[in-house]
């Protein structure tokens, strides 16, 4: 792979697997895709659609992450880090067993970046590679000018995210606190989800703040301790 490809390949995080992919919103996703890394042959593509914030950049680096576990070369890159250098950056891609780009909408309208991601995916199919995608919306209502390129993401799984619920975003604010080893009592929980932003990355950088003042000031998480490390 060429450099720009490899510096630009997103680092994976290690909260972005699978097993703490959580709240039942979109967990029917998360195992069908589990079941794909199982059997990649089985679809020619795999598009993962839905708003930001829906988990489609966690689900997508969990796939790379599976593939490295079983011992397979995967690549997950971001558009919106690749468009600076061009369409021609897609090339060689396909030489990894598993290709995620995360957010194709971007280069949706733009001809030579349509062309290289359609022959990027004859590319993989050739070499029995699995290509995975996220957009925000299905391929027939993005806004792409190549029909063929359409075609090819329409005829693979398509996975619909939804929005998370309010229990949904409770649910992932405990587990992750739990895997930090940080006690969040009840009360403390739904004052927090009170007062946070609706996006559950807000939310998750929250927790983060709060983990890390926790450590700091040798205190565990009460509201008034709360109130005052976020100024609420």
């Amino acid at each position: 792979m060429s450099t720009p490809q490899l510096s630009l390949g997103i680092k994976l995080r290690d909260d972005a697997r699978f097993d703490n992919f959580h709240g039942d919103r979109n967990a029917g996703a998360a195992s069908r895709l589990k079941v794909i890394c199982d059997r990649p042959e089985t679809v020619p593509v795999v598009v993962i659609c839905g708003d930001s914030d829906t988990g489609k950049s966690h689900l997508l680096q969990a796939v790379c992450h599976d593939a490295e576990n079983r011992g397979r070369i995967s690549v997950c890159i971001s558009i919106a880090e690749l468009e600076r250098f061009g369409p021609d950056t897609l090339s060689g891609l396909e030489d990894a067993d598993v290709i995620c780009l995360d957010d194709l909408d971007r280069i949706s309208g733009q001809p030579a970046w349509e062309e290289a991601v359609f022959h990027l995916y004859n590319r993989v199919q050739d070499r029995g590679g699995l290509l995975m995608v996220s957009l925000s919306d299905v391929p027939s209502a993005a806004a792409f000018q190549l029909p063929d390129l359409v075609s090819r993401l329409s005829h693979g799984l398509l996975l619909q995210l939804g929005i998370y619920r309010d229990d949904d975003r409770l649910h992932i604010l405990m587990a992750r606190a739990e895997q930090r080893g940080l006690v969040i009592a009840d009360d403390v929980a739904s004052f927090i989800m009170r007062r946070a932003p609706r996006r559950l990355g807000d939310l998750l950088a929250i927790l983060n703040t709060l983990d890390e003042n926790s450590l700091q000031a040798q205190r565990r998480l009460t509201i008034p301790f709360v109130k005052t490390v976020m100024g609420w």
